[in-house]
């Protein structure tokens, strides 16, 4: 959740820090901070709230000549979004300060040990322990006083260390939470997530659990935390540019975001399916055909969107391949009685692939011998390297913390392997299989057209809705998940309380909240469940609900139930999850915007959960 930055080169180092601040801010944060060493002095600025609160208190600094320093957005979880809790946080000297992201679990005990040996705390972070634990340690080896520090600490950490005496050096360290390593001929960054890195370098090292890593100018030597051993690792080049890590012209992130989703879904269709034969490709898979003809059970864990995706992944799933299907919310996943062996297949899903609850369920689900399958949208990630196998979505860089088009790429891929395992299994007609090949590639087509013409009629429809306290969403099978998103999603950048119900379900208690004040959107495309939806709507038209309904063109049946109404080209009703999407992504854009919610970066929100 935190975002961390450091830097040790030749530039001046305070810009090097906000502008990688700046691009993590989507992390979501209540506080800020830097700290550069001048003149072998550690100097500190902090400030609670905004980056732009930070970056007043810095006005008389941006030229300052360093070339070495930490920056860091705190998430809060141990004391509040203040000043003094804020990081970066310092030991009783201010010589050596500590950037972490992540929760020390044995903190209380640590802090309570420290202080009868005469340390003093300034905040009510367990952060600060960090700092007093390693200065207690410290002769003249700052990796080595790290390594001593963290062999006493319980939890889950990405830190970073600077101390005044080694003026060229930062000492990181990583345990369950991400950090990267960036490199040129001149330098050495670090950061929390790659966009932090963009603007300077390419070539990334991931840490990976367990590592400590000693960054100087242009150079950098990695180390196992255990025993101290060194570690060759290969760097990475990331494809992505850093324009793609701006707004392009858009208000929002977010509304970029849904804009880009016709080209991430080719990008993530792009080289899968065989255009004359419908025939599914996934090289680099990483578990064997035979072990996946072998699977007699599949197990969904994801969070949040990711397991909306996962949801409607269960609906083709069972359909195509006729594979048994459990759909689990990760954070639950782990702390149930798991029947899982060799031949249930565990298919993890996160955006980001540090999602810290989807981490532990898939290392749990790995303790039962079940091979892991991870689907993500960053390369070289924790999740990534420690599946069994990996699909990634070809997403690009998501700013904003409500996910738009890493969701519809989860939906792509997720329909991918299903038609790639029905494929393996001979479970679905080869007719049908270059069907829906062919109508998947030209759903990026569809949603182009559809985009700017649907903003525009949601801007005049959300007029009658943007000052509403509550919102329902309805769908039937395939869309009841999207209902589901659609909630979530107003409910994230909005704050209006919003619930996703199953149709049918409505009369087992919700119909109960339905009156004239109460506004409702219904999933209605002509699809299998069609009749049963329609008479779902007339029975929320008849309680006098103020209705917006999502349809197939041509619809007049809706048309009459409603003048809000919104009709979408008709897709084979397979793919109407994620055509579907677009509307309540829209919705939920266009109230946020309109009522001047805080749209990219909605309170008390983080971008990737890397704490459980």
């Amino acid at each position: 959740m935190c975002g961390i930055v450091g830097y040790v080169g030749t530039r001046k180092v305070v810009p090097v820090l906000l502008a990688g601040l700046r691009r993590l801010e989507y992390r979501g944060y209540d506080s800020a901070g830097i700290v550069y060493n001048h003149q072998n002095r550690l100097v500190r600025h902090r400030a609670s709230g905004k980056l732009s609160e930070l970056e007043a208190v810095l006005d008389d600094h941006i030229g300052v000549e360093s070339s070495i320093g930490l920056g860091h957005t705190r998430w809060a979880t141990h004391g509040a979004p203040t000043e003094l809790n804020a990081h970066p946080h310092s030991d009783c000297t201010g010589d050596l300060v500590v950037v972490h992201n992540g929760i020390i679990e044995n903190y209380s005990s640590l802090r309570e040990a420290l202080k009868q040996k005469g340390h003093t705390f300034c905040s009510e972070t367990d952060t600060e322990v960090l700092a007093h634990l390693i200065e207690e340690h410290l002769i003249d080896d700052l990796a080595a006083a790290t390594r001593a520090a963290l062999a006493q600490v319980e939890g889950s950490y990405a830190l970073a260390v600077l101390w005044a005496k080694d003026p060229e050096t930062i000492v990181a360290a990583r345990r369950q939470s991400p950090l990267v390593l960036g490199t040129d001929a001149e330098a050495c960054y670090l950061a929390s997530d790659i966009p932090a890195l963009l603007p300077y370098t390419r070539e990334v090292v991931f840490l990976d659990d367990g590592e400590l890593a000693v960054l100087g100018k242009g150079q950098y030597s990695i180390r196992q935390l255990a025993d101290g051993s060194e570690v060759h690792k290969e760097s990475t080049t990331i494809d992505w540019t850093a324009t793609m890590a701006e707004k392009g012209g858009h208000r929002h992130f977010m509304l970029k975001e849904i804009y880009e989703q016709p080209i991430a879904i080719r990008s993530t269709i792009n080289g899968r399916i065989m255009p004359e034969t419908g025939r599914i490709l996934l090289p680099g898979l990483g578990i064997s055909d035979e072990v996946l003809t072998g699977i007699k059970r599949i197990v969904l864990v994801a969070c949040g969107t990711s397991w909306h995706a996962a949801l409607v992944a269960k609906y083709w799933l069972e359909k195509w391949t006729a594979i048994p299907v459990e759909v689990d919310i990760a954070s639950e996943f782990r702390y149930r009685h798991l029947l899982l062996h060799e031949q249930v297949l565990t298919l993890v899903i996160s955006q980001s692939g540090e999602t810290a609850d989807t981490l532990a369920g898939m290392r749990r689900a790995a303790q039962f011998g079940s091979p892991v399958l991870a689907i993500c949208n960053a390369v070289g990630s924790t999740m990534a390297r420690e599946a069994d196998g990996i699909l990634y979505t070809h997403a690009g860089p998501e700013i904003s913390v409500a996910s738009t088009k890493a969701f519809t790429c989860q939906l792509t891929t997720l329909f991918l392997f299903t038609l790639y395992l029905a494929q393996l299994r001979q479970s679905i007609d080869p007719a049908v299989q270059k069907e829906l090949g062919l109508q998947l590639i030209q759903l990026a087509d569809v949603m182009s057209a559809l985009i700017k013409p649907m903003q525009k009629n949601m801007q005049a429809i959300i007029e009658s809705y943007y000052e509403a306290r509550d919102f329902l969403f309805i769908g039937r099978g395939l869309n009841y998940p999207i209902a589901l998103e659609g909630a979530l999603k107003l409910k994230e950048t909005s704050y209006i309380h919003a619930e996703g119900y199953a149709g049918g379900e409505l009369k087992h208690g919700p119909i109960a909240l339905i009156d004239a004040d109460m506004p409702l959107l219904a999933l209605a495309p002509q699809d299998s469940s069609y009749p049963k939806t329609i008479s779902n709507v007339q029975e929320i038209k008849a309680r006098q609900a103020r209705l917006i309904v999502v349809g197939s063109e041509g619809d007049s049946q809706l048309a009459e139930l409603s003048r809000h109404h919104i009709f979408l080209p008709k897709v084979h009703e397979e793919l109407n999850p994620i055509l579907y999407a677009l509307p309540v992504q829209l919705l939920a854009y266009e109230i946020a915007a309109r009522r001047g919610c805080d749209v990219d970066q909605p309170r008390n929100l983080a971008k990737s959960v890397t704490v459980e």
